[in-house]
């Protein structure tokens, strides 16, 4: 019974790890996407100040406040 029950442990533990992994990947997957989007949108081809400039003033206002603000 003891080595069933470690085998179950082990089994899990791989599980986790696997879904680990998953969890990694989809990030990793996610992140590229937005920065493709980001490129797409020109905001890539910025210089470094400029995109620290509005990198900046998006962090102060917020993501809320500039999206309500470019709909307007």
């Amino acid at each position: 019974m003891a080595r069933s029950l470690e085998q179950e442990r082990q089994s899990i533990e791989e599980d986790e790890r696997r879904l680990a992994e998953r969890k990694q990947r989809l990030a990793e997957r996610q992140r590229e996407e937005a920065i493709a989007a980001i490129d797409r949108a020109g905001l890539l081809a910025l210089d470094g100040q400029r995109i620290a400039a509005l990198t900046a003033k998006i962090r102060a206002l917020g993501i809320d406040e500039v999206e309500k603000r470019l709909a307007a």
